[in-house]
């Protein structure tokens, strides 16, 4: 059995189901599952929607090498990965990761770095779509703003790949 259980770029819904059958294994009794949605509010402005795009095939490999390294370095997790492509609305995934390990704390662990170097590594950037009307291209260097500053800190998108500006997930 593949430590990477399964890494994919997707244009429809993410299928959680689809990672959780993927990484299930009966020596493992750790299964953590990793969400990054749409959310409503990105430094203070009212975000209607986001729409990814990136440079697939080197976002592939990136992917598998990500997951390949989380595996390795927590071995024996298995790890699968989905990162959601195009136009997508409030609450909708936009990247979705399961890791599966004998034990809670690897398998968290994994999980982690793999957000973190997806968000650092992967070429896949973010326009996010607000209520005005206008769209912006989020810059991924730029420091997320400090909590309580304005609104809602953080990202429109929870936890997603590169092209995010804040921590993970709240």
């Amino acid at each position: 059995m593949s430590a990477v259980a399964l890494v994919a770029l997707v244009r429809d819904p993410i299928d959680v189901g689809v990672l959780l059958a993927a990484v299930a294994n009966d020596a493992m009794g750790a299964t953590t599952l990793f969400l990054g949605t749409v959310r409503d509010v990105n430094d203070g402005r009212a975000v209607s929607g986001i729409e990814y795009s990136g440079y697939e095939p080197m976002a592939e490999r990136e992917m598998h090498a990500i997951a390949t390294e989380a595996a390795m370095r927590w071995a024996p997790a298995r790890v699968a990965i989905v990162h959601r492509l195009g136009t997508l609305s409030l609450g909708e995934a936009s990247v979705a990761i399961a890791v599966a390990h004998p034990r809670r704390a690897p398998a968290m662990d994994a999980q982690r770095y793999v957000i973190e170097e997806l968000k650092r590594r992967v070429p896949i950037w973010k326009l996010e779509h607000y209520v005005d009307g206008t769209r912006e291209w989020v810059d991924p260097t730029r420091q997320p703003r400090e909590p309580g500053a304005g609104i809602g800190n953080g990202n429109a998108a929870s936890g997603v790949a590169s092209g995010v500006t804040t921590e993970a997930a709240t």
